[in-house]
């Protein structure tokens, strides 16, 4: 388990990072460009987001927990995503395509961050699309051959292994901390949302999904072996019943 010191530095660390030439010019086919390009500005426009009610949820819990690092870890993280926005961004601008304002996904995801307070809904929130945009960044690589692009989604995976192991251990954290209570009921309700979730961006990528490679039945298997390495390993503790 990590501290908040070492994922403030973890991420500035990161920060320094180069790992894309934006030197070289995006070979890409129409063809990919039909497969991909909805979902390409749909995450696009997810990934630009201010994060100002996390920011606010992660301001209250480092004041209750005497945690003022946690804090700035977070506005790293989101630093770290505004990245990836506009990494892809820079290559829709490159290709000369429009980059999207509005977007039925991202506007349910948006309207669902603002009804949440809660930093534990947060971290699960942020742990179940975290572990969706992994399968999906390594689809839209497999569904290109541009280079380009590929370094673009390679970066960003390396992001994403971190910030998944970031969030599981704050989740890990905030869990054990409940009332046996609290614990008994919380793995049913994670299950639930997880599961919802990652059947809603399905069907919002499937395409893209697919032109990369990864059918629903290998998208599900593989969203499942990531719940059972995160949320479910917090979940899975003796004293309380499991719904597995």
């Amino acid at each position: 388990m990590h501290t908040s010191n070492y994922w403030v530095a973890h991420f500035r660390a990161n920060a320094t990072q180069h790992r894309i030439n934006w030197e070289q010019l995006p070979l890409i086919s129409l063809k990919e460009i039909d497969h991909i390009l909805p979902s390409l500005q749909a995450w696009q426009l997810g990934e630009t987001s201010e994060g100002k009610q996390l920011i606010a949820a992660a301001t209250r819990y480092a004041d209750k927990t005497n945690d003022p690092a946690y804090l700035e870890a977070i506005k790293l993280f989101i630093k770290e995503e505004q990245k990836h926005g506009n990494n892809l961004g820079k290559y829709l601008d490159v290709l000369d395509l429009p980059r999207i304002k509005h977007n039925w996904g991202d506007s349910l995801f948006r309207f669902a961050r603002h009804l949440n307070t809660s930093m534990e809904m947060w971290t699960l929130a942020v742990i179940t699309v975290e572990s969706t945009a992994q399968i999906f960044y390594q689809a839209l690589k497999n569904a290109t051959n541009c280079p380009l692009l590929k370094e673009i989604c390679t970066d960003i995976l390396i992001d994403e292994a971190y910030h998944i192991t970031f969030q599981t251990e704050r989740l890990d954290m905030i869990f054990a901390n409940k009332s046996t209570f609290s614990k008994a009921w919380r793995p049913i309700a994670y299950k639930v949302f997880y599961y919802a979730t990652i059947i809603t961006v399905w069907m919002a990528h499937r395409k893209l999904f697919r032109a990369g490679g990864v059918g629903f039945v290998a998208y599900f298997r593989k969203l499942r072996y990531k719940y059972a390495k995160t949320i479910k390993s917090i979940t899975h503790t003796s004293g309380f019943v499991q719904f597995a």
